[in-house]
C-alpha cells in the first residue's frame, strides 16, 4: 500500500460514507486566503464546516474578517487565545481532536504557518484524516522563526499540498514530497484582494482616521523584532528616523504593543498609532500609501500586486517572488531609512510584474483538486 492508502484504509470509513471538509483557521491571514477556497466548494455542492480556533481572539483580529470577506459564521469557536507555543499548541490540538473524533471528516484542510496549521494537521494524522495545506512549499530557511518549523512540519502531513509560486515546487521535492501530492495552483490570497479591488477606498480610510495625503505605512509584529525591548527600542527609533521622512502610520498589533510603545513609538509627532484594521480597511490603506514598511509575510504579497514600494524588515522571505517579480525588498534596521527616502524619491508606483496565476482563480484550482481526489480515494 502506498503512503495514501494507508491514511485511508486506517480511516476505516466506507467509501461514500461522508464527504465533510473541515476547514481550520486561527488567525487572520488564513481568513483572507480561505474566503476564495470556501465560496468555490461551496460552488461545487461540498458539505463544509469552519472551526475558528480562537487563535486571534481579538474582534478586529478576527471576527471582523468573517464580515468582511463574506464567510459563513464559524460552525465552532474553540476559544484558545493567546499563550506560550506549547502551551497555545496543546490547547489547539485538545480542541480540534474533539472536533474532528466528532464529525470523521474526509478532508482537513489548512492555511499558512500559524500554530493552528501545525495542530490540526497533527491531530488530523493521528486519527488518519488526510490533509490539504494551503500555502504549502514556502521556506525562510531559517528554523529560528516558528512559523517556518511548522510550514515544514505540515507540508510533511499533508496528502494535498497547494502551492502559491514555482519555487515552493522545488522545495517539496528536496524534501521528499512525492510529485504527485503537490498542485500548482496560484495564491488564494490575492483572489480576495482581486475580488475586492472595488471596496479599497483610500479616501474613506483617509476621512475617517485623518490621514494625510501622504504616508508611510507600517506593520511590525514578528518576535524578532519586537519580542525583545532592546531590539524594540532600535526599531522604533528605525521608525522615528522614517517618519522624519513622511508621516507613519501604524496599525499595532497586539504582539509586541507593550514594548513597541514602551520605546516611545508614539513620541514621535508624526507618527499616528491605531487599532488593529480589518481586512478592507487595512488594505484600502496599503493601497494609498506612498511606500509600506513591514515585517509580515501577506503584505508582502499584496503590495507586489497593488504595486506600492514595500520594505520587509527581515533577513529573510518565504516569499522571494515578490522581489524577483514584485515590488519587495529586504532590509536591515540601519538600511531602512535610506531605503524609505529611496521609495519615497521614485515617482510614481513601482513596476511589477504579476507572478504566475496570481489571477484571481487559485479557490476554484484547490476546489477541482479537492473534488478530483475525494472521488478518486474514494474508488
Amino acid at each position: 500500500m502506498n503512503r495514501r492508502e494507508i491514511v485511508l484504509a486506517s480511516n476505516g470509513a466506507p467509501a461514500g460514507a461522508h464527504r465533510l471538509l473541515v476547514h481550520v483557521l486561527g488567525a487572520r491571514p488564513n481568513f483572507v486566503k480561505a474566503a476564495p477556497v470556501i465560496d468555490a466548494l461551496r460552488a461545487a455542492g461540498a458539505d463544509q464546516v469552519v472551526i475558528h480556533t480562537g487563535q486571534h481572539y481579538d474582534e478586529r483580529m478576527s471576527d471582523i474578517f468573517f464580515r468582511d470577506l463574506g464567510l459563513p459564521e464559524p460552525d465552532v469557536n474553540l476559544g484558545v487565545g493567546s499563550g506560550g507555543h506549547a502551551e497555545q499548541t496543546a490547547a489547539l490540538m485538545v480542541g480540534l481532536d474533539r472536533e474532528f473524533t466528532e464529525r470523521s471528516p474526509a478532508l482537513v484542510i489548512v492555511y499558512g504557518d500559524v500554530n493552528s496549521t501545525i495542530a490540526a494537521a497533527l491531530v488530523a494524522a493521528k486519527l488518519h484524516i488526510p490533509v490539504a495545506h494551503v500555502e504549502a512549499g514556502l521556506r525562510s530557511f531559517d528554523m529560528t522563526m516558528p512559523e517556518e518549523v511548522n510550514r515544514r512540519l505540515t507540508d510533511q502531513l499533508s496528502e494535498l499540498c497547494f502551492v502559491t509560486s514555482p519555487e515552493a515546487v522545488g522545495h517539496l521535492a528536496a524534501e521528499g514530497v512525492a510529485v504527485d501530492r503537490v498542485h500548482f495552483v496560484g495564491n488564494p490570497m490575492i483572489d480576495t484582494l482581486l475580488g475586492n479591488l472595488g471596496k479599497f477606498d483610500t479616501e474613506a480610510v483617509r476621512a475617517a482616521y485623518g490621514l494625510p495625503e501622504r504616508y508611510v505605512l507600517a506593520t511590525m509584529h514578528r518576535p524578532a523584532n519586537v519580542d525583545s525591548p532592546e531590539t524594540a527600542a532600535a526599531l522604533v527609533n528605525r521608525l522615528h528616523g522614517v517618519a522624519d521622512l513622511a508621516d507613519l502610520v501604524m496599525p499595532v498589533h497586539p504582539r509586541g504593543r507593550a514594548n513597541l510603545l514602551a520605546a516611545g513609538l508614539a513620541d514621535h509627532p508624526r507618527v499616528r498609532i491605531l487599532d488593529p484594521l480589518g481586512y478592507i480597511e487595512f488594505v484600502a490603506a496599503v493601497r494609498g500609501a506612498a511606500a509600506v514598511v513591514t515585517d509580515s509575510g501577506g503584505i508582502q504579497e499584496e503590495t507586489t500586486v497593488l504595486g506600492v514600494p514595500c520594505l520587509t524588515v527581515r533577513p529573510n522571505t518565504e516569499r522571494p517572488i515578490t522581489i524577483t517579480h514584485g515590488t519587495n525588498r529586504l532590509v536591515t534596521f540601519d538600511e531602512l531609512v535610506p531605503a524609505t527616502r529611496k521609495a519615497l524619491e521614485s515617482a510614481g508606483r513601482t513596476e511589477s510584474r504579476t507572478p504566475p496565476l496570481w489571477d484571481g482563480h487559485a479557490g476554484p484550482r484547490i476546489a477541482e483538486v479537492i473534488t478530483t481526489s475525494l472521488n478518486r480515494w474514494e474508488h
